[in-house]
């Protein structure tokens, strides 16, 4: 049976915006989508509201006041939820091997129940140039030994892991990794070409936010922002807060990069959804003024984006289209992340996550699994 028909909107389906678009749930699942005359039945009439897939962000490390190391990580499931994220990978900062090993295995149960969708170690195999709010004092090559316990602690649920590529082992580390099932992002790193191609070569598929916390592209040595962004075997990470990127370099990435290459994420900490205020970040004080989170040296320490945000400014303020920010919020990264066939996308078969978008792009409603979320706007 039926147990939700949502009907009247601005439907963006695979093949495009579909008007007066229905989709039909049964179970959590989709079961049929269309447009015109829905199936006769109980219906919720969205009145020509935008109608997308649940986000999926594979990059944020909190959100609600509380870090997915905290004590309460569901409160930063849940905040994020309220902003349409309804699939979440939990991005740890670097911390020393031991520490690291233990909140990776507080969050495995996390994985295991489905409350996020994986795991991403944003370090400590990071360059001590391009650190950004990493504590230097932790940071450390990836030796195979090392890789190995946080694998160990992990239990398979590690989805990702940022590595600096000019790193003692970083390209045996990221061989590794990849044998294991694990995505190796090439990030916060001060890398010329020539060190970034080995990595790209032996499996690394992911630029960690790209231009930020990584050398800038220069015309006579491109760096990482120049042979992560030319190579096709690479998805780029954009946080399109139009804080850490000006519209014009997301526009420039999203249009070389293409659909098929590029993801949206927050890199939210702890005070997404939250005021102003002094934060922690992996141990160092971070400073929220007007909500731009930074140290106090004046660098950026993470954000304070949720995705309906990025989606709205990607379109809005970048000129991106909406089936551009759909597949850079939910299809692309399911894809990434290995979900493509259960979320990401409205079509049957997938599991019914929806965000409900008024015409500025803001969140009316959201729905997992086709239960309709409190999002706390109404």
């Amino acid at each position: 049976m039926t147990r939700l028909m949502l009907t009247g909107a601005r439907l963006v389906a695979p093949q495009g915006v579909v008007e007066d678009g229905w989709v039909a749930v049964e179970g959590d699942l989709i079961n049929s989508v269309g447009s015109g005359p829905a199936p006769d039945g109980p219906a919720v009439d969205l009145a020509g509201a935008w109608l997308v897939p649940g986000f999926v962000d594979v990059h944020c490390h909190g959100g609600g006041g509380r870090a997915f190391t905290g004590q309460d990580p569901a409160q930063a499931i849940a905040a994020h939820r309220r902003h349409g994220t309804t699939s979440t990978i939990a991005s740890l900062v670097s911390r020393p091997i031991p520490e690291l090993a233990r909140q990776i295995a507080g969050l495995a149960e996390l994985v295991q129940d489905g409350a996020v969708a994986g795991i991403h170690l944003e370090g400590p195999f990071l360059s001590a140039a391009r650190c950004g709010a990493h504590d230097p004092r932790v940071l450390r090559a990836p030796d195979l030994d090392s890789v190995r316990t946080l694998l160990d602690a992990g239990r398979g649920t590690i989805r990702m892991v940022t590595i600096a590529p000019e790193l003692e082992h970083a390209v045996e580390a990221t061989r590794l990794l990849v044998d294991n099932g694990v995505i190796v992002a090439i990030g916060h790193t001060d890398a010329a070409v020539a060190q970034v191609v080995p990595a790209v070569e032996a499996g690394a598929s992911v630029a960690t936010h790209l231009f930020n916390g990584m050398r800038p592209l220069h015309h006579r040595e491109p760096g990482p922002v120049g042979a992560l962004l030319e190579d096709e075997r690479v998805t780029v990470e954009l946080i399109c807060d139009l804080v850490h990127l000006h519209p014009t370099a997301v526009r420039l990435a999203a249009h070389h990069a293409g659909t098929g290459r590029t993801v949206l994420i927050t890199d939210a900490m702890a005070a997404a959804g939250m005021g102003d205020g002094v934060y922690d970040l992996g141990g160092l004080e971070v400073t929220v003024q007007d909500g731009v989170p930074t140290l106090a040296g004046g660098s950026l320490a993470g954000s304070t984006l949720t995705m309906d945000r990025a989606f709205a400014n990607f379109v809005l303020s970048c000129g991106m289209s909406v089936p551009e920010a759909v597949a850079a919020t939910a299809t692309r990264p399911a894809e990434l992340i290995g979900l493509a066939d259960r979320v990401g996308a409205i079509r049957p078969g997938l599991r019914a996550d929806f965000v409900v978008l008024d015409e500025e792009f803001k969140v009316r409603d959201v729905y997992r699994a086709g239960e309709k979320e409190d999002t706390g706007w109404h």
